[in-house]
C-alpha cells in the first residue's frame, strides 16, 4: 500500500528524532528538529516519560483513519535501523481494547493484508505475531531468529500489585529464556531467595522492548508509566 504524503512524512520525522536520539539524546534531537520546523525556540518542550528520561519518546498525532496500525507497522522497521540498531527487535505493542487487539492481531497475522506486507518485506519473512496471552509460545529461537511483535492491552500489564497476574508470575515454561539471564541482572522482580522469577515480564526486561502506543490518550496514568519501567522500553513511540 502506496502511503499518503502526510503518513510518509511523519515516518520521515520519526526516523530524525531516532537517529538523532542515538547520536545524541532524546532531548537535543527533539529540539533540533522542532526548532527546524519553527525557526525558533517557540514551541512545546519536550517532556521526557516519568524516571525514563535517557529513553526516546515521541507521540504522532494522525488524522482518524489515518492507517495508525499500518504506520506503526513501519514504526518497528524504522525504530530497529535508526535506534535499536537490532536487526530482530522485540516490541510490546499497546492497545486499548481486546476487541482492537484481536482486529491488530488479524491484520499482522493476515498474509493478504497491507500491515503483514509492511513487516514481510522489511524483515524478508522472518517475524513472528503473539497475542500476549500466548506468551508461553514465544521460543528463545524466536527471539534470536525473527523480529518479535508481541500484542497486549495495557490492563494485562497496568497493575499497582502483580501478584496474580501471568505476566509476572513466575513460569517454569520460560526457564529456557533465563538460562542466559545473570543472576545479579538488574531490575528484575525476585523471589525472596533472591533468585529471578521466571516471568514475562522479566524477559521483556532483559529484552528492553521498542514499546508502540496505539491510542495513546487513553493510557496516560501513573501506572502506565510503571509498566514502560517495569518491562525497561528502549524507545516509546505513541500514536494518537
Amino acid at each position: 500500500m502506496q502511503l499518503k504524503n502526510y503518513q510518509r512524512h511523519s515516518l520521515e520525522t520519526l526516523r530524525e528524532f531516532l537517529e538523532l536520539s542515538r547520536l545524541q539524546d532524546a532531548q537535543s534531537a527533539y529540539n533540533t528538529i522542532q526548532y527546524k520546523r519553527h525557526n525558533s525556540n517557540n514551541y512545546k518542550p519536550y517532556q521526557p516519560l516519568d524516571r525514563l528520561n535517557n529513553v526516546p519518546y515521541t507521540c504522532l498525532r494522525i488524522p482518524t483513519g489515518g492507517g495508525k496500525t499500518l504506520l506503526s507497522a513501519h514504526t518497528i522497521s524504522i525504530a530497529s535501523q535508526s535506534f535499536l540498531e537490532r536487526q530482530n527487535p522485540v516490541t510490546l505493542w499497546l492497545v486499548p481494547t481486546n476487541t482492537i487487539k484481536l482486529q491488530t492481531l488479524e491484520t499482522l497475522q493476515n498474509p493478504k493484508h497491507p500491515n503483514y506486507h509492511v513487516l514481510e518485506e522489511v524483515f524478508d519473512g522472518r517475524f513472528k505475531v503473539f497475542d500476549i496471552a500466548n506468551f508461553r509460545q514465544i521460543r528463545p529461537q524466536d527471539i534470536s531468529d525473527s523480529a518479535c511483535i508481541i500484542i497486549s492491552t495495557f490492563a494485562s500489564l497496568r497493575v499497582d500489585k502483580t501478584e496474580g497476574r501471568k505476566a509476572y508470575d513466575h513460569d517454569e515454561n520460560l526457564e529456557p529464556h533465563f538460562s542466559v539471564i545473570p543472576s545479579n541482572a538488574s531490575g528484575m522482580e525476585k523471589h525472596d531467595n533472591g533468585a529471578i522469577k521466571f516471568s514475562f515480564a522479566n524477559l521483556l526486561n532483559w529484552q528492553k522492548p521498542l514499546l508502540i502506543v496505539d491510542e495513546a490518550h487513553n493510557a496516560k496514568t501513573p501506572l502506565s508509566n510503571e509498566v514502560l519501567r517495569r518491562v525497561k522500553a528502549s524507545c516509546v513511540i505513541e500514536y494518537t
